[in-house]
């Protein structure tokens, strides 16, 4: 959530960077600020009218100690409005805040400069291409078919079970899926981040934190009966740890990652693209998450992004890295880097993670502050990345290694899969 006073005090820039995602609703700036403005105004009659409050009360106090009953009693009825004054200026205020908040979720964070304007996927930016396409057998086969081939997922298992988008994995298909786990997380934390194990299900509160509530409610499981939300990804959870917590500057950057199901609704997907593993409601992921001081967040962000990389590197996968534009980054990132495995068999690029640095936006929500060595609090800068989303990784895997004797497993995972080959 933007801040009020970096948006009144910084009007045009905001409206600007607003304009590099297209954003459709640039009026919510000047209705914010206007408010704001009525807002301060109704602050400072509360306030002064409840000091006048305060300075009579201390008066007849006075008075009555003194024995000056009369006196008290005429300054008490010259005051008898304040407390009526007061109440009515309090309910105009709290009527003005929540009008305040509810246009100010409806801001986007506000992208960072190096970010370019833009709509959809066709206007980001390739950053670098690393490796080349792996030289497939003719007739090769995308994963769904590889899948029903070596009976490692079964799709239709996971329909009669659940519905559409909650595969099954079988056999070496699940101890894959293990393997890339465990290789993840062993991984994130050789290279500093924290292990945690954290819940599955969050409060609404969770979800406004990071940014999930109010925007993305409608894709997103929830239970009713409770009003928890199935978690769409660890960052939610793990980043939550900090909600109202005063750090230390000396204690940043915290590295945290974890390994969680993740629950997506995926409303509206459709079509060849979503077929087999590129699209599920139900799939495994490690995220890393990091809180940082807002100097070194940039740097961090750069620092995150190689680390995804040298994920892919070690298992041998083409890819390539996109600087996401405005209009197609997500509504609390100031900037994303997406990576993208080539597919060969599909003849397409697949996400496999995005790793976003998400400046004060959430930590404004959550109110996640570190105390400088000055002593002044401030918000500080959270982050976070996929390290990585199994399912394209899995069919990345089963595409780019198959061969006319089966498939081949990566040889960094050999020794957490305990076989060499899918046959």
């Amino acid at each position: 959530m933007l801040q009020v006073n970096y948006i009144r005090e910084n009007r045009e820039k905001v409206l600007e960077r607003l304009a590099v995602r297209n954003f459709k609703q640039p009026e919510l700036v000047d209705q914010i600020i206007s408010i704001d403005e009525d807002r301060r105004q109704t602050q400072t009659s509360l306030d002064n009218l409840s000091a006048e409050a305060n300075a009579a009360a201390k008066q007849i106090g006075e008075l009555m100690r003194n024995g000056k009953k009369d006196e008290a009693e005429a300054i008490k009825t010259q005051t008898s409005a304040h407390k009526e004054s007061i109440k009515k200026l309090g309910d105009q205020l709290t009527e003005l805040e929540e009008q305040q908040y509810q246009l100010i979720v409806q801001l986007p964070n506000l992208p960072y400069h190096l970010v370019k304007t833009g709509s959809t996927a066709d206007d980001n930016e390739i950053v670098l291409t690393h490796g080349e396409p792996s030289a497939l057998p003719t007739n090769a086969l995308p994963h769904w078919e590889l899948a029903a081939k070596y009976d490692i997922i079964d799709f239709e298992l996971g329909v009669k079970i659940t519905g559409a988008g909650f595969p099954v994995y079988k056999g070496k298909g699940a101890r894959l899926q293990r393997a890339l786990i465990n290789f993840f997380l062993d991984h994130a934390t050789a290279a500093g981040y924290k292990e945690m194990q954290v819940p599955h299900l969050v409060n609404a509160a969770s979800g406004f934190g990071t940014g999930q509530l109010p925007d993305k409610e409608g894709q997103m499981y929830h239970s009713t009966v409770d009003d928890l939300y199935l978690i769409p990804t660890a960052e939610v959870p793990v980043t939550n740890l900090y909600r109202d917590v005063i750090l230390k500057e000396e204690d940043l950057p915290i590295k945290n990652t974890a390994y969680t199901p993740c629950f997506r609704r995926e409303a509206g997907s459709y079509g060849a693209h979503v077929r087999g593993l590129n699209r599920l409601h139900q799939f495994d992921k490690v995220e890393v998450v990091q809180i940082a001081h807002p100097d070194q967040s940039y740097q961090i962000l750069e620092d995150m992004s190689a680390y995804v990389q040298s994920l892919l590197q070690a298992l041998g996968l083409h890819y390539r890295v996109l600087r996401l534009c405005g209009g197609d980054m997500g509504f609390t990132a100031a900037m994303t880097y997406d990576m993208e495995v080539w597919s060969a068999a599909q003849q397409r690029w697949l996400e496999v993670s995005s790793v976003s640095n998400f400046e004060t936006y959430q930590s404004n929500r959550l109110k996640l502050r570190f105390k400088g060595k000055e002593g002044k609090t401030q918000l500080a800068h959270t982050l976070n990345g996929s390290a990585l989303a199994l399912p394209r990784i899995v069919a990345s895997i089963l595409e780019n290694y198959q061969t006319e004797n089966g498939i081949v497993i990566p040889e960094v995972l050999r020794k957490y899969t305990g076989f060499d080959v899918i046959d």
